[in-house]
């Protein structure tokens, strides 16, 4: 019986979306931050270990989450936040850098600590390019793919857990719940839902495979996003989404992540999963004394700095300052500009210094 069901992807799916509700249910009885994204996260990540039956989630629904999300951040994107953000380039570089820069001297101890080759843990603690690095990692030699799979997740996943309790904690509890009025006035739109909403389907999905044929990071994610700002900045203004909706969102989303992470086809499960656990606390923390600068450089809400700084998903950080009311705009601002920085720079860069490594190493009697 349980082979049959195994081998039947319909039931298959039937018994994650039934995990995932009741872990979605349950987050919102406990009255979670984001109940609906971390709850069917834990309990997909719990039941694909312990259940019998093996879960699936089809990549599709995570993309419709994607693309939902997408919209609502798009939404964001006014003429007057457009400005605020170019003046803010010079500091989102300066920002991504040092977050980089960090990441780099904890992968560093983490190599040491665990045995691992370095390369492998580098490629691992870079911050916000899940599916980018791990497409890096099979380009290059001598990489285990597995580690760098497994430290990426669960730094991600870790992230989600934590930054929503601390963002709702007394460390930024003390911040306004009006943001600012940029947020306000592109996500809240006077327009009914429909029809205007179905212009906006369609410009979503259209954006979203040219984003994918475009090989965009997060095309699904992205391409939305630009594609709304585009019709927002000319003066075409989207709906807002109704909260049940963002919901099912962040649900098709939180099933998804939750079947990401195999801690059984790690190798030296206890030391890896304790050092990545620190190192993702460690870049936290680093995050919080980031932002805190941040928001003495440009008297902003703390809400807003730690989650534009926050490396974790640029999804999961814009459903979060949505659900606090952060500035959405500056948020994605500079995380979009991070995960372009990722995507462009970083690759080209580690393969100039893994290439200078290899030549030391070959010099060395």
């Amino acid at each position: 019986m349980i082979q049959f069901a195994n081998d039947d992807k319909r039931i298959r799916f039937c018994v994650t979306l039934i995990t995932a509700f009741i872990g979605g249910f349950m987050f919102t009885l406990l009255h979670s931050p984001i109940p609906w994204l971390l709850g069917p996260m834990a309990a997909v990540l719990i039941g694909s270990r312990f259940g019998k039956v093996q879960y699936y989630w089809p990549s599709r629904i995570r993309d419709i989450g994607l693309v939902i999300v997408g919209y609502s951040i798009g939404l964001s994107f006014t003429k007057e936040a457009l400005l605020e953000i170019v003046a803010k380039l010079p500091s989102m570089l300066l920002m991504t850098v040092l977050l980089v820069c960090f990441c780099a001297g904890i992968a560093y101890v983490v190599s040491k600590l665990s045995g691992v080759d370095y390369p492998t843990v580098l490629i691992g603690s870079i911050p916000g390019g899940l599916s980018q690095m791990i497409i890096f990692a099979e380009e290059l030699k001598g990489i285990n793919i597995t580690t760098v799979t497994f430290l990426q997740v669960a730094r991600l996943i870790m992230i989600i857990f934590f930054v929503p309790f601390l963002i709702v904690g007394p460390l930024f509890n003390n911040t306004s719940h009006t943001a600012s009025g940029l947020v306000t006035s592109g996500a809240v739109a006077p327009s009914p839902l429909f029809p205007t909403v179905i212009w906006f389907v369609i410009i979503c999905v259209v954006c979203a495979l040219l984003a994918r044929k475009l090989n965009f990071p997060t095309p699904y994610l992205l391409g939305p996003i630009v594609g709304t700002a585009i019709f927002n900045l000319m003066g075409l203004h989207g709906p807002a989404l109704p909260p049940t909706l963002l919901d099912v969102s962040q649900f098709m989303i939180g099933g998804y992540i939750g079947l990401l992470l195999k801690p059984e086809k790690l190798e030296h499960k206890t030391k890896i999963i304790t050092l990545a656990l620190i190192s993702g606390m460690v870049m936290i923390l680093v995050s919080i004394g980031l932002s805190m600068l941040l928001v003495a450089f440009y008297h902003i809400n703390h809400s807003t700095s730690f989650l534009a700084l926050a490396p974790g998903g640029m999804d999961q950080m814009g459903i979060l300052a949505h659900a606090v009311h952060a500035d959405l705009s500056m948020v994605t601002g500079y995380q979009l500009f991070r995960l372009f920085f990722i995507y462009f720079a970083v690759p080209p860069l580690l393969r100039w210094i893994f290439k200078v490594g290899m030549r030391k190493t070959v010099k060395t009697p």
